[in-house]
């Protein structure tokens, strides 16, 4: 079966995070993914470690899979012309500089579009390309600071703390590849091309859902809770005998159900505990009979009562639990690849699965400008032509 973005070429003008990421997903959907890269250099990813395997960083390996990698220098004169080449043979080109400088060197969305007319261009930024922060530099941690989410995330009471995963480079890389392939369906309708631009301020910030909704219908802004849910109770972390495990009983029906599992029935039938509000304002004293409850089981004695009866709960793992635990098994999103320093690696694979046009991890993360004389001669470079390039460092 052919994967659903077979034929389309995209150019991956990005480095460290956001943007691989999101080219990495038109990779695994069969499209051809030509990493443009500094010669010498690379990705800044290529040197972010440890740990490295085979000397290529683990970092990198992530976000890289599905490409191919040619190394150009853009400020020479002839490396200019072989992106220009590769622009007027590709559909969507993904850029993550900061704003303006592909501008600078002759590669802005209006002078790509006289190259070819009907390209998607794909900026992502950590402040969008207007406003009086449009040029400001960033990286994943300063916005998330900058957008709020840090003040949601952390102890009650306690410091401001980033989000274990660099959320904000991940979900600006997922809006803009959800952008893109809406500016592709406009395109095979129409024929029309068309600018596309997300920034990370703007994907954190549309992250907030109800926690702005909370600050739009009150005008206070919400601040850390910790593993407690603001309005739902009971719902968060708790302390087994030997573990954490989460829990979300996120009806009064999983109430009901939750108190007959673990013969709370007095506590079901307590007026302080009778709906979410009476709980939510209770929640202190709910907490602590349900402490003396959990502490005197195991999390999966505490699992098993819950799943018997349809409530949502699990235990709180690791890594090295999550990625071998049986049911990630069962999913296949640990994928291997064959990498020539690397040797053999594991990769996260698509989190997603389509019946009739199935996704691929066919390619590993390329070495730099591993491609470079490949593409070249795509383009109709002859042998000689590619090493005058070489000579003269316009590629490496």
């Amino acid at each position: 079966m052919t994967p659903p973005l077979h034929g389309l070429r995209v150019l991956d003008l990005t480095r460290a995070l956001a943007g691989p990421f999101c080219a990495q997903m038109f990779g695994d959907m069969g499209a051809d993914i030509i990493k443009v890269e500094q010669p010498g250099v690379g990705d800044n990813a290529r040197a972010w470690g440890p740990p490295f395997q085979g000397g290529e960083s683990s970092y990198f390996l992530s976000v890289n899979r599905n490409k191919r990698s040619i190394a150009i220098d853009l400020r020479h004169a002839h490396g200019a012309e072989v992106l220009r080449k590769l622009v007027a043979q590709s559909d969507v080109l993904f850029e993550n500089f900061v704003p303006g400088t592909l501008d600078r060197l002759g590669f802005s969305y209006e002078q790509c579009t006289q190259l070819k007319p009907d390209i998607i261009y794909c900026s992502i930024s950590g402040f969008g390309q207007v406003g009086p922060e449009r040029e400001r530099a960033a990286y994943d941690q300063i916005l998330q600071g900058m957008a709020g989410i840090m003040s949601l995330t952390g102890p009650i009471g306690g410091d401001p703390m980033r989000v274990g995963i660099a959320i904000a480079d991940i979900m600006a890389g997922m809006f803009a590849a959800y952008a893109v392939q809406v500016a592709l369906y406009h395109r095979a309708l129409t024929g029309q091309g068309q600018r596309v631009d997300t920034s990370l301020l703007e994907g954190q910030l549309a992250m907030m859902t109800y926690q702005a909704g909370r600050f739009f219908a009150t005008g206070q802004a919400p601040s850390t809770s910790g593993n407690e849910h603001p309005t739902i109770v009971p719902y968060g972390m708790y302390r087994a005998a030997d573990g954490f495990f989460n829990l979300a009983v996120g009806t009064e029906d999983l109430w009901r159900r939750f108190c007959v599992a673990l013969n709370l029935e007095h506590v079901r039938d307590d007026p302080r505990f009778a709906h979410n509000a009476d709980r939510l304002a209770n929640r202190d004293r709910l907490d602590e009979l349900l402490a003396e409850v959990f502490t005197r089981r195991s999390v999966a004695e505490i699992e098993a009562l819950l799943i018997n009866v349809g409530v949502p709960c699990g235990e709180v793992r690791n890594l090295q639990a999550a990625f071998t635990d049986a049911q990630a098994r069962a999913l296949g999103i640990v994928r291997t690849l064959e990498h020539p320093t690397a040797g053999t690696i594991k990769v996260v694979g698509p989190p997603y699965h389509l019946s009739a046009t199935p996704t691929e991890v066919r390619l590993p993360p390329p070495r730099l400008g591993e491609h470079t004389d490949m593409i070249l001669r795509e383009l109709g470079y002859t042998s000689a032509e590619i090493a005058s390039l070489h000579a003269e460092e316009a590629v490496e």
